[in-house]
């Protein structure tokens, strides 16, 4: 919507999309209030974003660009649109929450040659043949990960619609094969015929920097690395909102841990626990023992009352654990430090249970396209409601009433002034005279695109895998690692898409390069390949690998700023593994803003919604009975009871099952930018 198209008033001004503003925005519309949404961006989400990898390189031109360019201040425009009483609160114009980025790229840069494969053709066609049976046998394994509605086990969330919603990309591109002339057919089932007596032949496609670029829409790179827990905040509220619907979800395959070098399986469910290989008889059973107190931990205080001030692991060395169990359990069950509490250790480890087999065998699901679907869905929701959204559209300063000390109106950054009740700001708008203290704590993150997984499959099978490395050295802190592949809709097929993510001790690449070089080959020249029986050819490759800070406010709250009472700041992404606590700060704005109403109430289905002056139309006998004459009453009276009796659809359903668990994390198409 263009500047002059905008009112002059609204309830609510949010300034950001992130997923906090956004579920603010959502759940602000939802309950009638007018919305208006802006971001100076030319994107949604903000931090929370995902971009496709021709757009990260853009970015990251702007972010260059930004350090050299000094932002002139333009007063003389917005002064003359204050009045007499009034203060002005001017804003941040450069955002400065993402510094020390360093990019490195270890592809070859030759260009791409189109001469790939001088193989005999019967034996190119027989490895065309072989890739094809791949690709359909990881479609259909791939579709069996992908959760569907209902609030069931993997093993009950499977049906044959969502396995065509799954592999729905690479049946269009079989679509272009069917369409081809019959005599394609014929070659299909010659090459058959004659590949058993070809010897086979791996042609391996080396991918260059110029078939990263060529292929960049296929990435979905996410800024901040998250998950979310199948019983957490988040879901709960795209259960509940019915948001849902917007977005696709796949469950994460494995989590695995890297210990003494090498890179393992973490045993966390029963049956992972029994089939562990890493795991001796005895550590199996003091396993599940453990495991087992944790589920109702509260019921027995006598056994860990002693060190509730003391850290987990001290707890853990006193339930006699090995050093192997204390591992699995702090780093990669509970998910916390080696200085966490022992309660809430235990909690950690409790949720983590709790989450696991609602779908699928890990506690995990992760949004297929990347994190930034999320804040988009609730975008969505909002201007659904009647919310107005402007990108490239910033707010220039605050209009402030000085006896009420409150918001008043803005001034965007077209001149325009806009009265509002409450506004809602991303933490990166303030500037740092505006805050009480510039103590921030940072994030080091590193995005790595690598040509195969850390620890392939024995059957080939693709899946999301969530790696935890303990500290290298006693100083440095605890890594976190997603490794995303092709069929989670973030990367190019022969890729893989690992995130990294830590709590900073110094620059990310100080904090995170000695982890990437202990799990992946980094080349010292581009396109350099390691050398024949070298330990380096065993470890994936990185082709390309960017390292940057980002800024963590979640330790601030509302008197860390200076600030008036009707401004509500969000802060950014923290460095936790999910969403839990952007949720929660976006319900305790929202119930500041809007004290008696209901956070995010469920949203309509379309064919549910009636607008005004329309009715519903009479489609048989007993369908709208109050208008019916009484001759229309007595001829339904002769045609029996049968009609009272019939049940109705939704009166047909399981009593026990909750229709918005039924709708929950349904899949539908992903959600374009508004």
């Amino acid at each position: 919507m263009a500047a002059e198209e905008l009112p002059s008033q609204f309830d609510v001004v949010i300034l950001g999309t992130g997923l906090t503003e956004s579920v603010i925005a959502a759940a602000c519309s939802r309950v009638g209030q007018s919305v208006l949404h802006l971001d100076r961006r030319n994107y949604y989400a903000g931090n929370w974003a995902s971009f496709t990898f021709n757009g990260l390189l853009s970015l990251i031109e702007e972010y260059k660009n930004q350090q050299e360019v000094q932002i002139t201040e333009s007063e003389q425009v917005w002064r003359s649109l204050i009045d007499e009483g009034e203060d002005a609160v001017p804003l941040s114009a450069l955002d400065s929450s993402v510094s020390n980025l360093e990019v490195f790229c270890y592809a070859s840069e030759e260009e791409e040659k189109e001469e790939e494969t001088k193989a005999p053709l019967t034996s190119f066609q027989s490895v065309n043949a072989e890739t094809v049976s791949e690709e359909t046998n990881s479609d259909s394994t791939e579709a069996q990960d992908t959760v569907t509605g209902d609030d069931t086990t993997a093993s009950d969330a499977q049906t044959p619609n969502e396995e065509h919603e799954v592999s729905e990309p690479k049946e269009e591109q079989h679509t272009s094969d069917i369409s081809e002339p019959s005599q394609s057919q014929e070659e299909k089932e010659s090459q058959l015929i004659s590949s058993p007596a070809d010897p086979p032949v791996e042609v391996e496609k080396k991918i260059t920097y110029q078939k990263l670029v060529k292929e960049g829409r296929r990435f979905n790179i996410d800024l901040v690395s998250k998950l979310m827990y199948s019983r957490g905040a988040l879901v709960d509220l795209l259960i509940k909102s019915n948001v849902s619907r917007y977005a696709e979800f796949k469950n994460i395959g494995r989590i695995l841990t890297y210990r003494n070098g090498k890179v393992e399986q973490v045993p966390c469910s029963r049956a992972d626990v029994f089939a562990s290989k890493q795991l001796s008889v005895v550590e199996k059973r003091m396993l599940m023992k453990f495991l087992t107190f944790c589920l109702d931990f509260e019921q027995h205080p006598e056994e860990y009352q002693d060190y509730t001030e003391k850290p987990f692991r001290e707890f853990l060395k006193n339930k006699k654990l090995t050093e192997n169990l204390q591992d699995f359990i702090l780093h990669s069950i509970a998910l916390v430090t080696q200085l966490t509490l022992t309660e809430e250790g235990l909690k950690a480890t409790q949720h983590f249970l709790r989450c696991l087999g609602r779908y699928g065998n890990t506690p995990f699901l992760f949004t297929l396209y990347g994190l930034g679907e999320i804040p988009q869905c609730f975008c969505r929701m909002c201007a659904v409601f009647g919310g107005i959204y402007c990108l490239r559209h910033s707010v220039e300063c605050l209009v402030v009433d000085k006896a009420s000390n409150k918001v008043k109106a803005v001034i965007d950054t077209r001149g325009q002034r806009i009265s509002c009740s409450h506004f809602v700001v991303e933490d990166s708008y303030i500037r740092d005279e505006q805050r009480q203290s510039t103590a921030y704590r940072q994030i080091s993150r590193a995005v790595l695109i690598t040509d195969r997984s850390v620890l392939p499959s024995e059957s080939d099978q693709q899946q999301i895998s969530l790696v935890t490395i303990p500290p290298l050295e006693s100083s440095a802190p605890a890594v976190r690692m997603v490794e995303l592949c092709s069929s989670s809709m973030t990367c190019m097929p022969g890729t893989y898409l690992v995130h990294l993510t830590c709590s900073s001790s110094g620059t990310a690449q100080e904090d995170l390069a000695p982890v990437v070089s202990q799990l992946f080959h980094v080349s010292t020249i581009p396109g350099e390949e390691p050398s024949e029986g070298a330990e380096e050819r065993s470890k994936p490759a990185v082709l390309w690998v960017m390292y940057f800070n980002m800024r963590d406010t979640s330790a601030l709250d509302s008197s860390s700023y200076s600030l008036p009472s009707n401004f509500h700041v969000c802060t950014g992404p923290d460095s936790s593994l999910c969403s839990d606590y952007s949720i929660k700060l976006a319900e305790s704005v929202f119930h500041h803003i809007l004290p008696d109403e209901e956070f995010c109430p469920p949203a309509p289905n379309p064919e549910d919604i009636i607008y005004d002056g329309d009715g519903p139309q009479a489609e048989g006998p007993g369908f709208d009975e109050s208008t019916n004459s009484e001759a229309d009453k007595s001829q339904a009276e002769e045609e029996g009871a049968s009609h009272e009796k019939s049940p109705s659809t939704e009166s047909s359903e399981p009593a026990e099952m909750d229709s918005v668990t039924q709708q929950a994390l349904s899949k539908t198409t992903p959600p374009s930018e508004e």
